[in-house]
């Protein structure tokens, strides 16, 4: 892995007068020269006359060392091949001429994946995505250990979401078991510590990954959407159930303690049955009075 490291370069402020002093110089010479030569030094004409191209030449090379950094920005240097160093400081700086410059960007940027279809820990299949939230840490393994970071990543986080929903089911687990449903904060730490794992070769750090979409896939959506009805309906039913058997014991137990009526095992028995109809039932009940003989 290529290892990171600062260097010093000279402020453009410095070297800017340098250059363009030497892209003027370059024709005052030559006019000089050929004022020398209407006087007879042709030699010496010819000198100056070489010399003002060189001048203006090399001033003119050396402008292009000329670069600037915004905030958040960094420049990987390289000299004719060999990494050499990168600067992080923003502001206006010079370099020597033919010093390769590559310039990347280190604000934190979002990368929303397509929705994916995969199968989950049960083999259900699933509709899943995810947004990740990263940022280059690295630029000298950005810039070249990976052909293209950008790429990289966005690769690299469909692979790791895939692997992800492989790794869980959808909400129909063991008991204890955390679910892509129920345990969105797990799951989220889990993808994004791998996504750290697997960015780490490109300099990349990843600050944030959340699930934007998860859902059965369309194919089985209607299945699922009535065993999670079913489901519903069982759990409710058995609130109510629960509920009536101790609104009937308590009716019993209060209606024995004030002595308000006794009751034989069948009168129980069948008050029982009546209460528990009554409040289990869906529909409002139709009592029936019995007056009796």
């Amino acid at each position: 892995m290529t290892q990171e490291r600062t260097i010093t370069v000279r402020s453009g402020w410095v070297q800017l007068p340098i250059n363009l002093g030497m892209m003027v110089g370059g024709p005052v010479l030559f006019l000089v020269g050929i004022g020398m030569a209407t006087n007879g030094g042709v030699l010496v004409a010819g000198f100056f006359c070489v010399c003002s191209f060189v001048l203006g030449l090399t001033g003119l090379i050396c402008l292009g060392g000329h670069f600037t950094l915004q905030p958040n920005e960094a420049c990987v240097l390289s000299y004719f091949g060999p990494y050499v160093g990168m600067v992080r400081d923003s502001g206006f700086y010079w370099v020597k001429p033919f010093t390769t410059k590559h310039k990347i960007s280190l604000r934190s940027r979002n990368f929303e994946g397509a929705k994916l279809k995969v199968n989950d820990k049960s083999g259900n299949p699933i509709d899943i995505a995810a947004v990740v939230v990263w940022r280059v840490e690295n630029s000298a393994q950005a810039c070249f250990d990976v052909e293209d970071y950008d790429n990289y990543v966005r690769i690299q986080s469909e692979t790791a979401l895939r692997h992800l929903a492989n790794s869980y089911a959808y909400d129909h687990g063991e008991e204890h078991e955390i679910t892509l449903r129920s345990g969105m904060h797990e799951v989220s730490a889990a993808l994004r510590a791998e996504l750290r794992d697997r960015l780490k070769l490109a300099g990349v750090t990843v600050d944030e990954a959340r699930l934007t979409h998860l859902a059965y896939a369309s194919e089985i959506a209607g299945v699922m959407l009535r065993r999670q009805q079913a489901e519903a309906i069982i759990a409710a039913r058995q609130k109510i159930v629960h509920g009536a058997v101790s609104m009937v014991e308590m009716a019993l137990k209060d209606l024995e303690q004030k002595q308000i009526v006794s009751f034989d095992a069948a009168q129980k028995a069948s008050l029982v049955t009546n209460l528990l109809v009554v409040l289990c039932s869906e529909s409002e009940a139709q009592p029936v009075i019995n007056a009796g003989a």
